[in-house]
């Protein structure tokens, strides 16, 4: 069946790859920058390869998209037969992507709408599948919009991380922030919030911080319908258990994914990250 909106996103949505086949959503890849050495998000270097770079304190760093990638992407899909394009990134505060893609817009083939989600992991990726399902039922291009917006809107996601020094180095959280961590030994739970990254709750312990991410998520599901992602970075057992006990709690849960970050995200938050993303359908 022919789809007259076509869905564009980025390698931060970390939606398997199933779901981008299923979905026909282009995702198009962000740079790591591994000392002199560039490579694609996804493709070129592992979550794995990062979480090990990071642990040998080799210099890592993001870059976005080129313009030109954007157009290359918009151009392959109005090829394809779209004549409309909905393309969702990640937070303008967190990266140049939305930026880059803006640019690209302006000469593309055919309409392209340019969408700051605020959001990143899967609180992006539900965006990108929300406006997907409803091109792939027919709707416009102003309806895949409006639908992805308003999953971004009800969306929540927060973390754990072992140490505010990856964030404070990226320049994603305050350097008085991530110092007042270290002192008091606090393990931090953070939260996207107005497309940024802020501090949510101090706790003395991982044990106690973990668990209070499983408290946070299972408040904010409440009882509707809703979609979770589980998020990690080189903690495989501390994401199965929380999802497990999410199966448990979560009387509206649908879709429950468990994936590893990607090492755009993973090199701001180091290894050990742990996520809870809510999203009410």
């Amino acid at each position: 069946m022919h789809r007259h909106v076509a869905i564009v996103t980025d390698s931060t949505a970390y939606l398997p790859p199933t779901a981008l086949r299923e979905h026909r959503i282009t995702s198009v890849p962000l740079t790591v920058v591994l000392g002199n050495e560039a490579l694609e998000e996804g493709t070129e270097i592992s979550a794995r390869s990062l979480a090990e770079a990071l642990r040998k304190h080799r210099a890592v760093t993001t870059s976005r998209p080129s313009p030109e990638t954007f157009a290359a992407a918009y151009r392959e899909v109005a090829a394809a037969g779209a004549d409309g394009i909905v393309s969702l990134h990640l937070s303008a505060e967190f990266s140049g992507t939305y930026d880059a893609a803006v640019l690209a817009a302006q000469d593309a083939p055919v309409p392209v709408r340019v969408v700051d989600t605020g959001m990143v992991a899967m609180a992006l990726g539900f965006c990108a599948l929300a406006a997907a399902q409803t091109a792939a039922a027919g709707g416009s291009l102003d309806e895949a919009v409006a639908a992805a917006e308003k999953r971004a809107e009800g969306t929540s996601a927060f973390f754990y991380v072992d140490t505010l020094d990856y964030l404070r180095r990226g320049g994603r959280i305050g350097a008085a922030q991530a110092l007042l961590g270290s002192a008091l030994a606090v393990k931090p739970l953070l939260e996207l919030a107005d497309g940024r990254i802020g501090m949510l709750e101090k706790v003395r312990t991982a044990t106690k911080a973990i668990a209070r991410l499983e408290e946070l998520a299972v408040a904010r599901a409440g009882e509707s319908a809703v979609d979770i992602a589980v998020h990690h970075l080189a903690a495989p057992d501390r994401a199965d258990h929380l999802a497990d006990r999410l199966r448990e709690r979560v009387p509206g849960l649908a879709d429950l994914h468990v994936s590893e970050v990607g090492a755009v995200i993973g090199a701001h938050t180091g290894p050990g990250l742990l996520g809870a993303v809510v999203s009410p359908r």
